[in-house]
């Protein structure tokens, strides 16, 4: 039976990390909040679930480090215990370029030099990073790890990465530690548990909103299970995302386009155990960056209390190759380029299990969504200025760490600050 509730002083749509950072701070300014998420859980693309060992482990984001403030507070306030990421010992590149020894020192140089660029700089209107790359006069070995870093963050072809986005994007990224400094023993996804816990029954699961209506009347969200009215929405989920959400009547033409400008990428997380890290043992810290295929990494993942385990990221078009051959192709392509790196002991995994992320109903595909329409530059900025009664926020948009979980935090929290602004002094007293 189709039903409607009571009018909501803010509806926010989506229980990811932002969605639940805003909702929590409209509450505490005394606003009533009602948060719609599709799925059958809180978190968006930070999902833990069972592997075959029956442990909890983090499927979706997991690393954070020291410089990402707003998820480090959020940790040690729910006492979270901060495993640090095991960097000691030497990270391996494959295939062996003939100057593996200082590969990361020129990729990070190709990277500093495309970040010196101003990102309206007219000459590089139109550029792919791909293009720009293929100019440079950077030995073959540091042009392909480049793009192999490249898609491997951005799970996009960087043929498809126009070059003013990663420059903008890229200067928004400011940590000065290892952004894989810290896990969590208790996994990344218990913080979005604690996050919605002190919103109760205001958190409806499995409840999509289908359609946004606006009127004279105000807003209103019509799901599955009936409509809500609301004064102020906040659309909290990825661009992609909430480019497929129905508006009546349709949004501005400029609204349309700039939530058509993105495309999520491709990504499928693996998480390996092994009955010791073996790769200790031989001066290795875990760390394995691959040249070919492009968009490959590893790194350690272990717990001080036996949990020895690997993560391997398999980003943009060699998720979607991979993924062809089912679970068991992309777990022995796993194995085969691990063992070929680490050793024969590699293969001797007690569980791997995988996480395509391409598949998920509610997140695009990766990470991040990445704008792809070189000509969108305003993209991000029509989007933060939404309408009059409905806001965007999502990491993609956040003015620092976009696509990573410390955005969504931040994105969520000034959205909720300009709202609950809003409000002020047109809600009824008391």
């Amino acid at each position: 039976m189709i039903g409607q509730t009571a009018l909501i002083d803010v509806v926010v749509v989506g229980a990811g990390f932002a969605g639940l950072a805003a909702a929590n701070q409209i509450k505490a300014a005394g606003v009533d909040c009602l948060v719609l998420e599709a799925r059958d859980r809180v978190g968006g693309r930070v999902e833990a679930g069972s592997n075959g060992l029956g442990e909890t482990v983090d499927l979706g984001g997991q690393f954070i480090c020291d410089d990402m403030p707003e998820i480090m507070a959020l940790a040690r306030q729910h006492g979270k215990t901060l495993v640090r990421a095991y960097t000691v010992g030497a990270g391996l590149v494959q295939p062996i370029p003939q100057n593996a020894d200082d590969l990361y020192g020129r990729v990070t140089a190709m990277r500093d030099r495309l970040n010196a660029i101003e990102p309206d700089d007219p000459s590089i209107a139109g550029l792919s990073v791909a293009a720009w790359t293929a100019a440079q006069a950077d030995e073959k070995d540091a042009k392909a790890g480049f793009l192999s870093m490249i898609e491997g963050l951005w799970c996009q072809p960087p043929a498809d990465v126009p070059l003013w986005y990663l420059i903008g994007n890229d200067r928004r990224i400011t940590n000065e530690v290892p952004e894989l400094q810290y896990l969590l023993k208790e996994t990344i996804h218990s913080l979005a548990v604690d996050l919605a816990r002190p919103l109760g029954d205001a958190v409806r699961l499995s409840e999509p909103a289908e359609r946004i209506v606006q009127d004279a009347s105000g807003i209103t969200v019509k799901t599955p299970r009936g409509t809500i009215s609301a004064r102020k929405l906040i659309v909290a989920v990825p661009p992609v995302m909430a480019g497929r959400i129905a508006f009546d009547p349709p949004l501005p033409k400029s609204l349309a386009d700039a939530l058509g400008a993105w495309r999520s990428g491709r990504v499928i997380k693996a998480f390996v155990r092994y009955k010791e890290p073996f790769w200790r043992e031989r001066g290795l810290s875990g760390m394995v960056f691959f040249l070919d295929p492009a968009g490959l990494y590893a790194c350690d993942a272990s717990h001080d209390d036996g949990h020895a385990a690997l993560v391997v990221f398999i980003g943009g078009r060699i998720a979607s190759e991979w993924a062809a051959g089912g679970k068991s192709g992309t777990a022995a392509r796993i194995v085969a380029r691990l063992s070929a790196a680490l050793g024969p002991q590699a293969a001797d995994a007690l569980d791997i299990t995988l996480r395509d992320w391409s598949d998920d109903r509610w997140s695009g595909g990766a990470y991040s969504d990445i704008v792809i329409d070189c000509a969108a530059s305003n993209a991000e900025a029509v989007l933060r200025s939404g309408l009059a009664d409905i806001s965007f926020a999502c990491s993609e948009l956040s003015p620092s760490y976009p696509g990573y979980i410390e955005g969504a935090l931040v994105a969520g929290r000034e959205a909720a600050a300009e709202v609950v602004a809003q409000l002020a002094g047109s809600l009824p007293a008391g």
